[in-house]
């Protein structure tokens, strides 16, 4: 995508084909003229559409560009844009001309609000093109950006302005197409990549009092090795006192750069409560991995009298890792002469898509169909292993509950319609959607 050069004026663009022009300007603050352009398209695609039962997120970083225009007069448009313009156009299906609408907005005077309306066009000009509902759950989709544009104008923060993104989408009815800000988005992409840098504390606020408490350590990581224990409160982090500080936000100061080092205070509780003492811990920071796998062998005997090893593997999210971590598990059990598997999916939420269809194909031969999905149009596609070569053909049992949703549905399908697996348990959450 190209970034439009702008001097500093204040009026953001909006373009719009004529199959979908604003029925009305309410404000007067719009300002209206038409021009014929050539086709180009920039594909952010970020959909909800019906499918099979997964969840995914591919982007990599917030992207708040402009798409350019061709003719004379929108490059003449865009050169009058602010910084913060932002023209978001529909595709057409002919390389002709077409005549397209454009709308300009007022840009805030507060900088971060500025780059948040970047945003709220984006996310409205996506939606537009991809969400699974033409309809837009029956409302004028145009209008609700003129409305949310024109409501976010006075703010003066970021997280204000992005409240009001959230109030639009949630127009939809959709509890999976959401914004995710980008402190959200730090925090996702720790659990989808399975790494991130820090010292390895699990923290959360004790409900009763609201003081940070340690949940655990992850085991061989920096605090682990330091001897910080579980129930121990977290007072300060580089001599700044924790007091109102929520867990995400303690979260942050704990992670940095490999072979920095951050200084925790500690309080330790004995366990009536009435005694505590405090200590200070220099903690270096360092790589530290999330696995969503966990696995045991099971020795047990067959109602034949036979000494017999089942493989146990727990698998709790579909993270970056979840299929190297997975077949690293398998290999060490089959070295181990284990005979069966147990996969227990039960209560894991889902997470990337590539993920599910890459565990998969650890159990699954050949060029068997994963899953299907089907587009608003109603176009069905289906996505098929190339060549699989599955690691075991051991008998496989995979347990699921309610919890079990999005690309845990994948897999779950995917076993037992092609014969691999056995399921046992509940019906699964059946989410149905997969997002972009």
């Amino acid at each position: 995508m190209e970034k439009a050069v702008t001097p500093k004026l204040d009026m953001p663009l909006l373009h719009f084909t004529n199959s979908r022009k604003p029925n009305s300007i309410p404000s007067p603050i719009l300002r209206l003229s038409s021009f014929n352009r050539h086709k180009k398209r920039s594909c952010l695609a970020s959909s909800s559409r019906p499918g099979f039962e997964t969840e995914t997120m591919t982007t990599d970083s917030e992207s708040h560009g402009a798409i350019m225009e061709n003719s004379t007069v929108g490059r003449r448009l865009i050169g009058l844009a602010a910084a913060a313009a932002v023209a978001v156009s529909s595709c057409c299906d002919s390389p002709a001309l077409a005549e397209s609408l454009t709308i300009a907005f007022p840009v805030s005077r507060a900088r971060e609000v500025t780059t948040v309306q970047r945003t709220l066009v984006e996310a409205w000009g996506l939606i537009r093109e991809t969400f699974v509902d033409p309809t837009f759950n029956h409302q004028d989709w145009d209008s609700k950006l003129q409305q949310t544009m024109v409501e976010m104008f006075p703010l003066r923060s970021a997280d204000a302005a992005y409240g009001k993104i959230k109030a639009m989408l949630s127009t939809l009815g959709d509890p999976f197409t959401r914004l995710i800000s980008p402190k959200e988005y730090q925090s996702f992409r720790i659990g989808s990549d399975g790494n991130f840098q820090g010292v390895g504390l699990f923290i959360n606020s004790e409900p009763r009092t609201g003081h940070l408490v340690v949940l655990s350590c992850i085991e061989g990581s920096p605090a682990y090795r330091a001897g910080i224990h579980q129930g121990e409160e977290l007072i300060e982090i580089n001599g700044e006192k924790m007091d109102g500080i929520d867990s995400e936000a303690a979260a942050q100061k704990l992670r940095g750069r490999v072979g920095t080092f951050v200084t925790i205070k500690l309080k330790c509780v004995n366990g009536s409560g009435t005694g505590s003492g405090i200590r200070e811990v220099k903690v270096p920071r360092d790589y530290i991995k999330l696995s969503p796998i966990s696995s045991t062998i099971i020795p047990h005997t067959t109602p034949d009298g036979r000494s017999a090893k089942t493989g146990y593997v727990k698998l709790t999210a579909f993270s970056q890792t979840a299929a190297s971590d997975m077949i690293n598990a398998v290999h060490e059990m089959e070295n181990q002469d284990v005979q069966s598997y147990i996969l227990d999916l039960r209560n894991n939420p889902g997470g990337l898509v590539k993920a599910g269809l890459d565990v998969a194909q650890l159990w699954l031969d050949g060029d068997e169909t994963l899953v299907y999905t089907i587009d608003r149009e109603g176009v069905t596609l289906p996505i098929n292993m190339i060549d699989g070569h599955a690691v075991t053909h051991d008998p496989l049992v995979v347990l699921v509950n309610e919890g079990s949703a999005s690309a845990s549905e994948i897999l779950a399908g995917a076993l037992h319609d092609n014969g691999r697996a056995i399921l046992v348990g509940n019906r699964t959450f059946g989410k149905g959607k997969i997002q972009s």
